[in-house]
């Protein structure tokens, strides 16, 4: 997926438990291009079962996201949904969970969901803008045209209407509703311009 990221922590481990570095801003940069301007920080719990997403943000302003699940565990979908981009419409998944206690980037125009494996599933975000309602946007996560492999193994899956009757992609496109790659491409190249300029500066 063309500006998605997975990071796997080193862990160090004793008799009192564990210790972890979850999110790296300098290391995340040293990837990304620049850092991760964080604006808010999101906590979500939820029911086994509780499919979340897919969700995606205008841009501008974009939401890039770091996520990581501190209890429980998720199956993390991570879509792009960038109109132009070389992945668009594909998809990967990643087990977020609390024994490997992986995290994923996402760059902004990237689609996000989730399934929760566990009751108490407790996925924690780090975004790059406040949530702004009328910016905030979803494609159902059942369309076949994605065919994201959801488990089988979960019971019912407890969504809200919005997201299950949200648009398909194709819905979406024909709106004009997604996000542009050209457009993201140029926002990131920015970021990482100034991120340049301000490091030769300092």
């Amino acid at each position: 997926m063309v500006g998605a990221i997975e990071v796997t922590p080193e862990q160090f481990g004793d008799d009192r438990g564990v210790f972890l570095e979850w999110y790296r801003f300098d290391r995340l940069a040293e990837v990304v291009g620049h850092p991760l301007d964080l604006r808010q920080g999101n906590t979500s719990v939820s029911r086994l079962g509780t499919l979340r997403g897919i969700h995606y943000a205008d841009v501008p302003p974009g939401q890039a996201k770091y996520v990581t699940a501190v209890r429980g565990a998720v199956i993390d979908y991570i879509v792009d949904l960038r109109v132009g981009s070389p992945t668009f419409g594909a998809w990967d998944s990643v087990l977020l969970d609390e024994t490997d206690r992986r995290a994923v980037y996402l760059p902004e125009g990237i689609g996000h969901a989730f399934v929760a494996l566990a009751d108490f599933a407790t996925v924690t975000y780090l975004v790059s803008s406040v949530y702004a309602p009328a910016a905030e946007h979803g494609i159902t996560p059942f369309d076949p045209q994605i065919g994201l492999t959801l488990p089988d193994d979960v019971g019912d899956f407890l969504l809200t209407d919005k997201d299950r009757f949200a648009p398909t992609l194709q819905e979406a496109l024909a709106a004009g509703a997604l996000p542009d790659y050209d457009v993201v491409e140029r926002r990131r190249q920015a970021l990482a311009a100034s991120h340049l300029a301000a490091g030769r500066a300092s």
